[in-house]
């Protein structure tokens, strides 16, 4: 009929309805057009800056599995093109020593993925020779959807769940390193290097501000570079261990944290080098020393209010009980990404610094769930189980996952704990293969984490673990060879 205008859905529109339905068009073109418009000034901007920078090349990276980074390095004319970049869709199947996993797990022609910048990312690698940038990407199919074995897209499906709640986690990790000698022969055991004065660091001196100076040279490059990265800083101490050093990060959101983790690990090892020496994340490399952690500070606020959802004005809410009784409950079935390879559960030992249980306290450094002394506004919970070989995405989105589940079905925790939880009952999971039995019995993490996610990271998990027990170790030919 002419001159009629229809919907495909519903049948003429009267005269009003026409009116109101090319308003909506038109108000939904100008929308488009200020995007298109934006996007025209934001690239030209970020075109602008790479050239007064003198950026001759950009690395693409997406983070993988082990939370490293994977990708290309290309040249400014094709990253400021709007070329497409892509990956193949393996790039999520390949364990930390190399090896992919046999088909049945992605596409067996192995397609490829489009990986687009997330810009907020984008930054001057300051150690480079060549100026050269690096910028964080997120994970595409063909069709438009989101790669959801990629760990950064996982944990932004939890956030999501959050967003739905009204609520917006806050998070700070705390990042322990030991500083080590050069080692390129694995069969011989790690020493710590020597420092300023000559002398190498052989007792504990936690705390010690001249144990501090003995590394100034470097810890002064790991600043440099930090600001050079805009990464924001908070404190910088020496750990329990001999030449283990802990830098603690400002509170922020979530995805932001985690890409400036992952870029703050690159920078650390090489600063390290840069001065003859290693910095390792591995969650326990010296036999006698304590381990390494990743302990996570967690907090909720109002998504309109700002205001923190575990306290009001008087006392804690039940949303915080529900959140540290839902990391209770669900931590030891997600146990892998806090503690992904066999070194991890090394660091799990009595009186070593690390917990070996769920129990939770306030001021309590002895319990896993940690309630730090606090302001209301600044209520938190310190989730101290993670070692700092982990992947920051994933730990903190199991996590979340954890504490969501608790709201979600409003448990309650058990009494707050104030004696040595040391002494306590031993109830994690003891080592990588009880780790993975559990979480590949879980019924809880598919619904949040993803299925085929967890599909595949248990079977990378598995793979690594059949790889490590093949191999002999120093001990058994120490103390089995000629006694058994």
């Amino acid at each position: 009929m002419r001159g009629v205008l229809t919907y495909p859905f519903s049948g003429t529109l009267n005269g009003n309805q026409r009116i109101a339905f090319y308003r909506e068009r038109f108000l939904k073109h100008l929308d488009r057009l200020a995007g298109s418009m934006q996007k025209k000034m934001d690239d030209k901007a970020i075109k602008d800056w790479l050239l007064e920078n003198n950026i001759q090349e950009v690395e693409t990276i997406v983070p993988d599995m082990a939370g490293t980074a994977r990708g290309k390095l290309i040249p400014i004319e094709k990253f400021t093109s709007g070329s497409v970049i892509r990956l193949p869709e393996s790039v999520f199947t390949q364990s930390v020593t190399g090896k992919f996993l046999p088909d049945g797990y992605i596409n067996p022609a192995d397609r490829d993925i489009l990986i687009r910048p997330d810009l907020d990312t984008l930054k001057i690698l300051p150690w480079m020779k060549d100026p050269t940038a690096t910028v964080i990407n997120d994970c595409y199919y063909e069709d438009g959807s989101n790669v959801d074995i990629s760990p950064r897209q996982v944990l932004k499906n939890i956030l999501q769940l959050y967003a739905e709640l009204g609520m917006k986690p806050i998070v700070a990790p705390e990042l322990e390193f030991y500083l080590v000698q050069r080692n390129t022969d694995p069969n011989q055991a790690l020493e710590t290097p020597i420092g300023r004065s000559g002398r190498q660091e052989t007792v504990r001196r936690p705390f010690s501000l001249d144990a501090l100076d003995e590394f100034e040279p470097i810890i002064d490059h790991i600043h440099s570079y930090a600001d050079a990265m805009n990464i924001k800083i908070d404190t910088l101490e020496h750990e329990m261990g001999t030449a283990q050093l802990e830098i603690n990060f400002e509170h922020d959101d979530p995805l932001k944290i985690c890409d400036q983790v992952m870029i703050f690990k690159r920078l650390i090892r090489e600063a390290a080098m840069q001065h003859g020496i290693y910095a390792t994340f591995l969650a326990k490399p010296l036999e006698d020393q304590p381990g390494s952690a990743m302990h996570w500070h967690i907090s909720l606020v109002d998504d309109e209010s700002g205001e923190n959802v575990f306290s009001d004005s008087k006392k804690e809410t039940e949303i915080f009980k529900s959140f540290i009784a839902g990391l209770q409950q669900f931590t030891s079935e997600s146990i892998l990404f806090n503690a992904p390879y066999v070194n991890s559960y090394r660091r799990f030992q009595r009186f070593q610094n690390a917990p070996i249980n769920l129990c939770w306290g306030y001021d309590n450094r002895t319990t896993g769930l940690r309630v730090p002394t606090s302001s209301p506004e600044n209520k938190r919970v310190e989730f101290r189980i993670g070692g700092a070989d982990v992947n920051p995405y994933l730990s903190i989105a199991s996590s979340l996952a954890c504490g969501y589940l608790g709201m979600q079905k409003s448990l309650q925790p058990t009494a707050p704990e104030d004696s040595n939880a040391s002494n306590m009952q031993f109830n994690l999971p003891k080592n990588l293969s009880t780790a993975i039995d559990v979480l590949r019995d879980s019924e809880s993490m598919p619904a949040l984490m993803g299925n085929r996610f967890l599909q595949i990271y248990v079977a990378m998990k598995e793979d690594e673990y059949n790889e490590y027990f093949q191999v002999i170790s120093p001990w058994e030919r120490e103390n089995l060879l000629l006694s058994v």
